[in-house]
């Protein structure tokens, strides 16, 4: 269950959410538009290679949720961080079902999650706004087009609920419409400084693109981007 927070007053200026929205649109284009992507909603994906994008999110939710536990009583971006969104537990029990119980042995961080992890460590436990930034990116897509991905993979690589796809399962969420309304009112309802607000913004477009460049090496694994040494995102490869 999620909070109902009261809309902020009417104003002619335009939400700050909606400024996100518009100011990112393209990064998030671009992102969804890897040939990665593409091959997975063309149904063309090997399973391995959708166990690789998993693995990547590891690496990424646990710098991220460590962020998360660290900013949780800050006054301002604190109530951003809540224990429904929380996505390290769903990964881990999906790389079970996915790798077997020594995935931890055989899942390695590519160079482009490594970049993204040390972008994350290096601003998200000290930067509210840039914390916000990426917590904004990846959970209010996973609650967007990420539904669409858990959906597929569920039906095209015959996973059981829980198993596989737990990453896109968010049960304690009843109402993921007025939950993202929830989240915007609290993007409106922050009191930003246009620094702050500026700094935000950037912060999303290199997030975008540092998650666009993570697909990018998934395609180079997969051979369907130019080839280069990058090594697989696990220890076996995606294999076929």
């Amino acid at each position: 269950m999620t909070a109902t927070q009261s809309p902020p007053p009417e104003s002619t200026a335009e939400r700050f959410s909606d400024v996100i929205r518009t100011a990112t649109f393209a990064d998030h284009e671009t992102a969804a538009r890897s040939e990665f992507m593409t091959a997975l909603f063309e149904e063309r994906l090997p399973v391995a290679a959708y166990a690789s994008m998993v693995a990547q999110h590891y690496f990424a939710y646990e710098v991220l949720e460590d962020a998360g536990d660290a900013m949780a009583d800050h006054p301002v971006v604190g109530p951003f961080v809540v224990e429904s969104l929380r996505r390290l537990p769903s990964i881990e029990a999906d790389l079970v079902s996915l790798l077997g119980a020594d995935w931890r042995s055989r899942v390695v961080e590519s160079e482009a999650t490594r970049r993204y992890c040390e972008r994350m460590a290096e601003v998200c436990f000290t930067e509210p706004e840039r914390f916000v930034a990426h917590h904004y990116t990846r959970y209010m897509g996973d609650l967007s087009g990420g539904q669409m991905i858990g959906r597929l993979a569920r039906r095209v690589y015959e996973l059981e609920p829980g198993a596989g796809a737990a990453f896109y399962e968010f049960p304690d969420i009843d109402d993921f419409g007025a939950f993202k309304d929830s989240y915007r009112l609290k993007l409106d309802a922050a009191p930003w400084t246009e620094p702050e607000r500026d700094r935000l913004l950037d912060e999303i477009a290199l997030s975008y693109r540092l998650n666009t460049e993570v697909f990018t090496d998934l395609d180079r694994e997969l051979g369907l981007g130019p080839a280069t040494s990058t090594e697989a995102a696990t220890g076996n490869g995606a294999g076929s």
